[in-house]
């Protein structure tokens, strides 16, 4: 048979991957071993290579991935019928950290962007209208049609207004989150638009943004308007269009660049193609300087003493403790598993056991040292490698790495997915 068949990732797995699909009766060749394939298995999943009693743990990527849920023999297509979850509640991690220093060579590199007053560089020059409430969604959508059409967009890059999700529910520490997205160097300008009335009170919210470009961004405040509240929202945008427009991109070091990594839609070969590609180009973005930011926590489950073990330092091995744990204390206080994270898609596609999914996830940051941690809402303080406190869901883990400061999210996925954010996914 030929080895195209099949992938071995590392040389302790118990299993290997199929690259096609495998019938029932064919024979394939591993390490000098015959096995007889025992079931059609489809493409991308797992057949076993060694055979494993009950209880005992299966290897992939050289950890586990789970046990055996009853004694399977050689040949079987393991999948999550037959294999269960190592996961279970909170644990205690000790700190044994590995030297990870990476050998890719400083080259100076450079991109094109547009720098920004307070030194942020953004990869995108585009005016945004950002609601502080979800009341005046509405106005923002027409605003942002009417600049469109009567520019065309001429000397920027696009004119968006994003939804607010809420309404005077928003509390506390949410408001400052709303915050970030106004202080992104993707948007050359930026009209803040507000109802007025909601708990998220516009003079309270624009002293927030601290020490702002205050010609790039404005604040409308509807029910303070005697007029029309879009006639009025055009003339500011007229004049942050006219200032916004002038800008051209410079040549920025790479160092300058922050790029979340973020995967969804993950199946068998998600772990083993685009994802260690990213990672390949996150260790080398590390290497020339720059940033790039790891998220979506219950996906590390499994993974997650790898992750540890790269941080520079006993504090920061601290904060990925505590981010683990207080994720899986949040699912537990809700009577909810920690290890049943893998999707009907995911399954299909030949993830089956939470930690399957996260040794693959987790392949997206490469091999570089661990150099900050982030809770969720923090906005990046340390280059380099950074892990960021964030659920699995896509639209709230993107928008978390946006909002932290990354220009762009690279998205791999297995099985396809449209996903993107309000920065280029």
């Amino acid at each position: 048979m030929n080895p195209s068949s099949f992938i071995k990732i590392n040389p302790a797995d118990s299993v290997v991957v199929c690259l096609r699909a495998l019938k029932q009766g064919e024979t394939i060749e591993v390490d000098g071993r015959q096995i007889e394939v025992l079931q059609d298995t489809p493409v991308g999943h797992k057949l076993l290579i060694a055979d494993t009693p009950e209880g005992k743990d299966i290897i992939k990527y050289g950890y586990p991935i789970g046990h055996a849920k009853e004694f399977l023999v050689a040949g079987s297509w393991v999948n999550e019928n037959n294999l269960k979850t190592n996961l279970s509640g909170t644990l205690s991690y000790e700190y044994h950290p590995v030297d990870e220093t990476l050998s890719i060579p400083f080259e100076n590199r450079t991109f094109e962007g547009y720098v920004r007053k307070n030194g942020d560089v953004g990869v995108r020059n585009e005016i945004w209208i950002v609601p502080t409430v979800g009341c005046v969604n509405g106005i923002a959508e027409r605003l942002a049609q009417r600049l469109s059409e009567e520019t065309g967009c001429k000397g920027i890059d696009a004119v968006h207004s994003w939804h607010h999700n809420y309404g005077c529910s928003q509390l506390s520490g949410d408001h400052e989150n709303t915050r970030d997205i106004v202080l992104h160097p993707n948007a050359g300008a930026v009209l803040v638009l507000s109802l007025g009335c909601e708990n998220n009170q516009p003079d309270d919210f624009m002293a927030m943004l601290g020490d702002y470009d205050k010609s790039r961004i404005r604040l409308l405040v509807t029910q303070k308007v005697e007029g029309d509240e879009v006639e009025e929202g055009m003339r500011i945008l007229r004049e942050l269009y006219a200032i916004a427009s002038q800008d051209r991109r410079e040549t920025c070091q790479l160092s300058k660049l922050r790029v979340g990594l973020k995967c969804g839609g993950s199946d068998g070969f998600s772990g083993i193609t685009a994802n260690p590609l990213v990672g390949e180009f996150s260790d080398y973005l590390v290497a020339q300087g720059g940033t790039s930011v790891l998220t979506e926590v219950p996906e590390m489950f499994g993974a997650e003493t790898i992750l540890m073990n790269r941080c520079t330092s006993r504090e920061l091995f601290e904060q990925t403790v505590q981010m683990v744990n207080d994720f899986k204390e949040y699912f537990l206080s809700h009577g909810e598993p920690v290890g049943e994270n893998p999707s009907p898609g995911n399954k299909a596609g030949g993830i089956s056991t939470l930690e399957d999914k996260a040794l693959g996830c987790t392949q997206k940051c490469g091999r570089a040292p661990v150099s900050g941690v982030m809770k969720y809402g923090d906005r990046l303080q340390s280059t380099g490698l950074n892990l960021l406190s964030a659920p699995g869901n896509d639209l709230v883990a993107s928008t978390a790495l946006a909002s932290c400061g990354c220009q762009i999210v690279l998205f791999p996925t297995g099985r396809g997915t449209p996903f993107g954010t309000f920065i280029p996914t």
